[in-house]
């Protein structure tokens, strides 16, 4: 049985996951809002084959994004007050990794559309590893490092 201090650290966690939630989620809405009237623009027809497997994976990644980020709020309203919110929280971390994992291959997928269509392959393939180096760099590798540190 959780004593009490544990019952206010999985609330304090529980509180800075939907929280951290709450700042990913817009950003993905809006690359998929954008994703989503992307098709109806007069030159969107003219693109390339690579171009449109692009698209359709920064939408489908954004979709799912989306979903995943979602989720912890949905699982928190269904699972409310049945006193499982260290299950809870266990389960909406994982959520939001997946999620911010999905939210880069939509970026990714992206960045290489958008870049493609206004430079070319070359520039596209650059700025598109640019983008995962720097996003794998603030989002994996920081974390990960400063994970091997000794608490404070």
């Amino acid at each position: 049985m959780p004593t009490e201090e544990d019952k206010q650290r999985i609330d304090r966690e529980l509180i800075e996951l939907l929280n951290e939630v709450r700042v990913a989620l817009p950003g993905v809405q809006v690359l998929f809002a954008f994703l989503l009237i992307l098709p109806f623009q007069q030159g969107f027809r003219d693109t390339s084959d690579a171009d449109r497997v692009a698209y359709t994976l920064a939408l489908l990644s954004c979709a799912v994004a989306a979903a995943l980020l979602i989720a912890p709020s949905a699982y928190h309203r269904l699972n409310f007050r049945r006193h499982n919110k260290e299950r809870m929280v266990r389960d909406a971390n994982r959520l939001l990794l997946a999620g911010i994992l999905a939210t880069g291959v939509g970026i990714a997928c992206a960045i290489y559309l958008v870049t493609d269509v206004v430079f070319g392959g070359t520039v596209a393939m650059a700025a598109t590893f640019g983008t995962i180096v720097v996003y794998g760099s603030l989002w994996v590798v920081l974390p990960l490092v400063r994970r091997r540190e000794p608490d404070e």
